[in-house]
């Protein structure tokens, strides 16, 4: 099993920034994606960023240069830097992780419980 828990959300006005983190712990072989999620009340979940082991990041247009990702690969540690936040971020920002349980066997979803990040304007 593998545990997914996000932390760093809270309260920032207009023009900000928040830095998240998502650690990932448990029994599994590799995490060869991971990646930030958000929902904002009455809408879906969508993509925000994602991040390969090997580095390459994948960015939402809506926040490409004010957001970006890491990854701590030996910690299995997930970052999100939140620059120059709008009103429009607020949302519930969740961490997934896509795990190998063992070598050559399909990736497996884990998510985390959710932090919420709140803008006012």
């Amino acid at each position: 099993q593998v545990q997914v828990v996000e932390s760093g959300g809270g309260l920032v006005q207009s023009g900000g920034s928040l830095r998240l983190s998502c650690a990932a712990s448990g029994r599994y072989f590799s995490i060869p994606v991971m990646g930030w999620y958000r929902q904002a009340p009455g809408e879906q979940r969508e993509l925000v960023a994602d991040i390969r082991s090997g580095g390459s990041a994948n960015y939402a247009d809506s926040v490409k240069g004010r957001f970006t990702i890491s990854r701590d690969n030996a910690k299995n540690i997930l970052y999100l830097q939140m620059n120059s936040l709008k009103p429009e971020d607020t949302a519930v920002y969740y961490c997934r992780a896509r795990v190998s349980p063992l070598l050559n066997q399909p990736l497996k979803d884990y998510w985390g419980q959710g932090t919420q990040v709140t803008v006012s304007s």
